[in-house]
Formats: structure tokens, C-alpha cells, sequence
């Protein structure tokens, strides 16, 4: 790639998963509209991928973090509790 592509790179790799998906559906909405060069589509393009692996990027994290989270046995809340278990543990204001 080029420098444009590199330094292009370098910042989309800063941006948040909503940052990206916001200028993304921007570069959609620009190249749907057309009236650009094919030059300037061919940049919009490029951007749009760019910032569609950095949506990616984090909707796979996301999704790493959630199986992790899944996959955890489920510990009892019954630390600093006070007993809990089947003497009705839940409400606290009755």
C-alpha cells in the first residue's frame, strides 16, 4: 500500500466500533448516491473497507468476550450474602 493507505490504516485502528460504523454508513450513502469520479468512488470504496474490518474487528471481540462470559461456571451470589439459598434470599424490603 501506499502511504495514504498506511497512515489511512493507522487511523481507522484508533476508531470505536460506532465511530466506524457511523463513517461507514456515510461512505454507503456517498457512493449510492454517485455523481463522484472514479477516483473518488474508488477511495470510498477502499475506506468503506477499511472501516467495515474495523466494525468487525469489534463485533468479533465482542462476540469472544460474550462466549467467554457464557462459558464461565456461574458462581453463587451468596458471597457477603448472609446465608442466601432457599430461605428467600431475594428480597430485601419486605
Amino acid at each position: 500500500m501506499t502511504d495514504d493507505g498506511t497512515t489511512t490504516a493507522a487511523a481507522t485502528g484508533t476508531l470505536g466500533y460506532e465511530q466506524a460504523r457511523d463513517e461507514l454508513i456515510e461512505v454507503v450513502r456517498r457512493l449510492e448516491a454517485g455523481g463522484t469520479t472514479l477516483e473518488e468512488s474508488l477511495a470510498l470504496w477502499e475506506r468503506g473497507e477499511e472501516l467495515a474490518k474495523v466494525c468487525r474487528h469489534w463485533l468479533e471481540g465482542a462476540r469472544a468476550r460474550l462466549d467467554a462470559a457464557l462459558a464461565r461456571p456461574r458462581e453463587e451470589p451468596s458471597e457477603g450474602g448472609g446465608g442466601g439459598g432457599a430461605d428467600g434470599g431475594g428480597a430485601a424490603s419486605g
